[in-house]
């Protein structure tokens, strides 16, 4: 049973900015994005959260790499529209793969008297894979929403060109059942009006 997202819950929504998308950087010359909807499902849920009154955090990838569409000082740093920082929210930026590295997220978490996380974003297995091993390595109550992140194709050792879905689908059974448990947007949704005794929290690691 998964008890119902309350105050002391946050919507964490990791590197949301124009930047993911450009598949040449990140993919290379075959580079290509998975889950479309990912857009859609994080716009939704933020909605439904605020509508909620619940807290807001937000990282900010701001690349120390020459070329990285990710740097804030450029237009392709900037928020994805509908995914825009209100007063009121958590907002790190950073330059490392964890949002919890060279940033004040844990003092601001702590603050808020957060204890429980629902992580959504960009990319699935860099930037929010490292913040959700953190996140359940340091003792939060970690939820990954697994169709609210997208990613994208990956080159390996040898050349192989990894499809996204696979590199998408592979980093969420490493975290699923050991860093957090993995949850469908409509779960999500679902946990901010009551509890849900036919899901499993399998987050191991305790």
């Amino acid at each position: 049973m998964i008890p119902q997202f309350d105050e002391n819950t946050a919507l964490l929504l990791i590197d949301v900015q124009k930047g993911v998308n450009d598949t040449a950087y990140y993919g290379g010359p075959t580079g290509r994005r998975n889950n479309f909807d990912a857009e859609d499902n994080i716009i939704g849920l933020l909605n439904a959260w605020r509508k909620k009154g619940g807290k807001v955090a937000f990282t900010r990838h701001d690349s120390i790499e020459d070329g990285s569409p990710l740097k804030l000082s450029l237009e392709s740093g900037e928020q994805l529209p509908g995914m825009e920082i209100h007063e009121g929210d958590i907002a790190v930026s950073k330059s490392a793969n964890s949002g919890f590295i060279g940033t004040n997220l844990e003092q601001e978490f702590h603050r808020a008297r957060i204890h429980r996380l629902v992580i959504v974003g960009y990319f699935t297995n860099i930037c929010v894979e490292t913040t959700t091993r953190m996140a359940g390595n340091m003792g939060y109550d970690t939820y990954l929403v697994h169709d609210a992140c997208a990613t994208m194709n990956m080159i390996g050792i040898d050349g192989t060109d990894y499809d996204p879905d696979l590199v998408h689908n592979m980093a969420l059974a490493s975290l699923h059942g050991e860093f957090c448990t993995a949850i469908s947007t409509k779960d999500a949704h679902a946990l901010m009006d009551a509890d849900a005794p036919h899901l499993d929290r399998v987050q191991g690691n305790e």
